[in-house]
């Protein structure tokens, strides 16, 4: 299949050489409490920025408001969203375009995609994104995530299904969580035709278990990480994207990666 050399050109601003990513997703403010600790989105990203992130997954009030603190970082819009957490809405519609994407420089957009919720409406929602994305030769990341936010339909079977759902629909990269060990996450990779990129999830209790996460899912075939509020979260936003740059990219054991909290 032939692709676009503008898509190709776009995925290189995610993607390093080494076809790995390292990206922080800062998208949850349009829905949730970030406060206090993304109260000042510019010196986060100035954090991760200089800490290694390879792009930013985000909202279109911070890549507006925040360019000129992106550097050389690639560029994720969510286009998506619902209700927020005063609503407890999980509906995602689509809230922005292709156009608005390319508007603020946008080397990829994002929409969420929860096969076994609903009547498949975010499906639905994310054909209609990736023909768009399709025009105009975009990179489209689907979150895919069975059942939504319904833990209890996060089997290693069903994220399996989900993340085939997501690139048979057309997206190019695939943001979804693991699996919990590697020989089912290599049985992920192996069914999907696009690079899988783990999400963070929630804020684990110790860095190091977010570490082991992103080691062994490497190990398993993914192409990078997403992560979000194990990043801002922390006290040590800098040390966290230094520590998964170590092992995305250099190879280092979880031992050799977390010695990079020590320093700022």
């Amino acid at each position: 299949m032939h692709v676009s050399s503008t898509k190709v050109r776009r995925l290189q601003r995610v993607f390093r050489q080494d076809g790995r990513a390292l990206i922080v997703a800062m998208d949850h403010g349009s829905y949730m409490n970030v406060l206090p600790q993304a109260a000042d989105p510019g010196r986060i990203l100035d954090d991760v920025r200089e800490a290694g992130a390879d792009a930013v997954l985000t909202t279109l009030g911070i890549a507006t408001t925040y360019t000129d603190r992106l550097g050389d970082m690639g560029l994720i819009l969510r286009l998506d969203g619902s209700g927020s957490m005063l609503d407890q809405g999980s509906t995602f519609e689509q809230r922005y375009t292709i156009e608005d994407g390319l508007r603020v420089g946008a080397d990829a957009v994002a929409a969420m995609g929860f096969p076994g919720e609903g009547r498949g409406e975010t499906l639905h929602n994310l054909g209609r994104i990736a023909s768009q994305c399709t025009a105009w030769n975009m990179p489209l990341l689907a979150e895919m995530m069975p059942g939504g936010f319904n833990p209890s339909l996060h089997t290693p079977e069903n994220i399996t299904l989900a993340s085939r759902i997501g690139v048979e629909l057309g997206a190019d990269i695939i943001k979804t969580t693991y699996t919990g060990d590697v020989e089912s996450f290599k049985a992920l990779t192996a069914g999907v035709f696009a690079p899988v990129v783990v999400l963070g999830g929630n804020r684990k209790g110790e860095l190091v278990d977010l570490l082991t996460m992103v080691h062994d899912s490497l190990q398993g075939g993914a192409s990078g990480v997403a992560v979000g509020r194990n990043v801002w979260q922390h006290e040590n936003a800098g040390g966290v994207v230094r520590a998964l740059a170590r092992i995305i990219h250099d190879g280092a054991t979880v031992a050799q990666a977390a010695k990079e909290l020590g320093s700022r």
